[in-house]
């Protein structure tokens, strides 16, 4: 009777598929911790164009705008200058997510927030919203936990 059988046994084909499911565990999480990691940059990114474009609204105005809406731009209604072409929202902002601004009644300061989801982002903060911000939230039950403001007050 010939013993040279060819193949695997049942235990290292196991073996194998274990193995090849932890590293794909591993791969996964860091693909996932990247993914947040890369839209947290783009939501500290879009808070300072959208910061930007306040500033010169303040420089031309005097005063800062009352209201922004995200996915739109931001203009000048009496002479139809534009700041921004789009004011970005949050990129899961399909999910529940979103940016707020706040700002103060008498429209020479804001807040702008975000929620970072990095929990380990140094930049996290707990805000201090103006008085004002009655709805203050970055989605459904978020808080938000990263800003950006006017110098005359702190995010």
């Amino acid at each position: 009777m010939d013993n040279d059988r060819r193949g695997f046994t049942l235990i290292e084909l196991l073996l194998v598929i274990i193995i090849l499911g932890i590293l794909a565990a591993l791969i996964m999480g860091n693909i996932s911790n990247s993914l947040k990691k890369g839209r947290d940059a783009r939501r500290k990114a879009d808070l300072n164009q959208i910061r930007s474009a306040l500033e010169i609204y303040y420089e031309d105005k005097g005063a800062y705008p009352s209201t922004i809406s995200f996915d739109q731009p931001l203009t000048d209604a009496d002479t139809g200058k534009i700041y921004i072409k789009r004011v970005h929202d949050d990129p899961l902002s399909v999910s529940s997510y979103t940016y707020y601004y706040c700002v103060s009644t008498d429209y020479q300061s804001y807040q702008l927030y975000a929620f970072l989801e990095n929990s380990q982002d140094p930049q996290i903060i707990t805000p201090a919203p103006l008085a004002n911000c009655v709805d203050f939230n970055c989605g459904t039950g978020i808080d938000c936990n990263y800003g950006t403001s006017t110098p005359n007050t702190t995010p």
